[in-house]
């Protein structure tokens, strides 16, 4: 089957290309307080990023040169449409850049997604961490490869969901995301060590301390911005383990057991 952008059902396409949840590293529990239990372990080679306060979005760059862009949950725009949603400044922070690079990021046989996180003006409670003068970016963190789609747009919607909640998507390693970034010109979310998971503290309070060692973001639009960094994500160098690690979960949950 060719695909058409206008022949297919949207709400699996929708599907097939949402971004799954990440866990926190530590159990989170009632009240946003964490446990002592760690909830993702790693083992071998871990790579941690900053993690952006911001939106998430999609660019789906299809087949036939339709390229969709979405948020978390929702299809935005498609990039010959007159009028695109609105919501959370997505459309408007990428439409640029998404007509830039329609010939040479849409490939016959292959729907590549890349998930970029949209950040600063009036995004998010951390908005002026990354910009004072309204200013506004984004950061590519993954990208996934779907090459089995004409049998996927067969089947039922709940084994969609599944398939993309177990692992079925194929994301480009931690090591060519970086190289994909730098031949699109995306900036990729800033790498801030690669080491051995030995060296991830496991107790919360040296987790804690472990993430003070980043005490600014290195995504700041001006230099007047407040620059105080929401936290980590961890993940394995093929992402089959992936983990956040947010600064105000850990003094929330310290500052409660002081208590």
């Amino acid at each position: 089957m060719t695909f058409d952008i206008r022949q297919i059902d949207l709400g699996k396409l929708n599907s097939m290309t949402k971004y799954p949840s990440i866990l926190t590293y530590h159990t989170l529990g009632d009240k946003g307080v964490l446990q002592d239990a760690v909830q993702i372990p790693f083992e071998g080679r871990i790579i941690g990023t900053e993690k952006v306060d911001g939106t998430n979005a999609r660019l789906i760059f299809c087949p036939d040169q339709s390229v969709l862009v979405g948020s978390r949950e929702d299809l935005l725009w498609e990039r010959r449409d007159l009028i695109g949603n609105p919501a959370m400044g997505i459309v408007e922070a990428v439409k640029e850049t998404v007509q830039r690079l329609v010939e040479s990021l849409c490939r016959p046989g292959r729907i590549v997604v890349y998930f970029v996180e949209v950040y600063g003006r009036s995004i998010g409670g951390g908005a002026k961490n990354y910009t004072k003068a309204g200013k506004v970016g984004f950061r590519l963190f993954d990208v996934v490869f779907i090459d089995d789609f004409n049998e996927m747009f067969g089947w039922p919607a709940d084994r969609i969901a599944h398939w993309r909640d177990n692992g079925g998507q194929k994301y480009a390693d931690a090591d060519e995301i970086v190289k994909i970034a730098a031949e699109i010109g995306f900036q990729s979310v800033p790498a801030l060590f690669d080491k051995d998971a030995s060296q991830l503290p496991t107790d919360l309070a040296a987790t804690y301390e472990f993430l003070l060692n980043f005490p600014s973001s290195r995504c700041k639009l001006d230099e007047e911005a407040n620059g105080i960094p929401e936290g980590v994500v961890v993940r394995s160098p093929d992402r089959s383990r992936i983990a956040k690690l947010r600064r105000e979960d850990y003094e929330r949950t310290l500052k409660r057991r002081k208590k």
